[in-house]
């Protein structure tokens, strides 16, 4: 239960840091809502990468570069999933504001990645 709270922390960091970097290239820059997201994940996963690895799960015993490639294949799969998500709902929904799909895609999304990372990342060789 711990590790699902920690991990719930460094979600709301990476939500954080998404939603702030997303809001901030929607109203500073032309990028649109598109583009801008996948800046945005990408700021996201290296927060919750940062926090994860210190703080919500014990280190797996591998190299660092074993697991980083193996917490990046997870991230970007979990990334892919919260993308497409985010991108169905704005294509389906003209309407929705962006955060809101945002909120919707990155519920699905942490779901996958907390299962990802706990069995195939940082699980103990």
């Amino acid at each position: 239960m711990k590790k699902l709270i920690r991990f719930a922390i460094a979600g709301g960091i990476g939500f954080i840091v998404d939603a702030g970097a997303l809001s901030a290239l929607l109203a500073l820059t032309p990028l649109g809502p598109f583009l801008a997201r996948i800046i945005a994940i990408a700021l996201a996963m290296a927060a919750t990468w940062a926090f994860n690895r210190n703080f919500t799960f014990d280190r797996s015993g591998r190299s660092l570069t074993a697991e980083g490639f193996r917490y990046g294949s997870v991230g970007v799969t979990a990334a892919l999933v919260n993308y497409g998500l985010y991108s169905a709902l704005l294509l389906s929904l003209p309407a929705l504001q962006p955060l809101a799909a945002l909120v919707l895609a990155s519920i699905a999304a942490m779901v996958f990645s907390f299962f990802g990372y706990s069995r195939f990342v940082f699980r103990p060789e």
